[in-house]
């Protein structure tokens, strides 16, 4: 498969990127694509909710009423929690929600995302580039030339670009990630994507 590439001003160029049908023209699998994804929203998650049960609350050190002839009788604790200000039952206590996703459940995701990226022309590729500076301008004018303004970009650096990362920076629906770093929720969370050609070869390597 043969993508035109675009050059740094965001204007399609004769030149073509060969791409390999193994990463970018796989079936895609939804299951797998739908574990990666919950695996990875499932380990954002600090896991710190708690609340203090009866044995936590202060107070409550003596026996609040008589046990006999008051009708309140038989009363161990003011911190029980039927009591103003008492523990709360079966709250929420700290645990950890990491989930584990096996290394060739990870590689597959990601490909069939790419995948379903470039069956519905929403991957691009440009040149490889870096800015002499960080320039939020120059970002704006890029994703405007190739007519992205209004879409959420994913944009997959050959190398370690600082000037590039800083430009995007301060555009709310541009992102960018260096190399394969990107993550199958990444690629799903943007509408399109754009690859440096540089990056394919890595790509290639790590995920075919």
């Amino acid at each position: 498969m043969n993508l035109p590439i675009y050059s740094k001003q965001g204007k399609k160029t004769t030149k073509k990127a060969e791409l390999n049908d193994d990463v970018f023209a796989c079936d895609v699998n939804e299951h797998v694509v739908w574990l990666d994804v919950k695996a990875i929203q499932a380990n954002k998650r600090q896991g710190t909710h708690a609340s203090k049960g009866r044995s936590y609350v202060s107070g409550g050190g003596r026996k609040p009423f008589k046990q006999i002839g008051t009708g309140r009788e038989r009363q161990a604790t003011i911190r029980a929690p039927h009591h103003v200000g008492g523990g709360r039952v079966f709250g929420p206590s700290p645990r950890d929600y990491t989930q584990k996703v096996n290394k060739k459940v990870k590689v597959l995701a990601r490909k069939s995302a790419l995948s379903d990226k470039t069956k519905n022309q929403l991957l691009y590729v440009i040149e490889d580039f870096d800015y002499k500076e960080p320039r939020t301008k120059d970002m704006l004018d890029l994703v405007a030339a190739m007519e992205l303004g209004s879409k959420k970009v994913l944009i997959v650096t050959s190398d370690y670009a600082p000037n590039l990362y800083k430009s995007a920076t301060n555009v709310y629906n541009v992102e960018v990630k260096q190399d394969v770093t990107f993550s199958t929720y990444d690629l799903l969370k943007a509408n399109v994507v754009v690859i440096q050609e540089g990056a394919l070869k890595k790509i290639s390597e790590v995920l075919a």
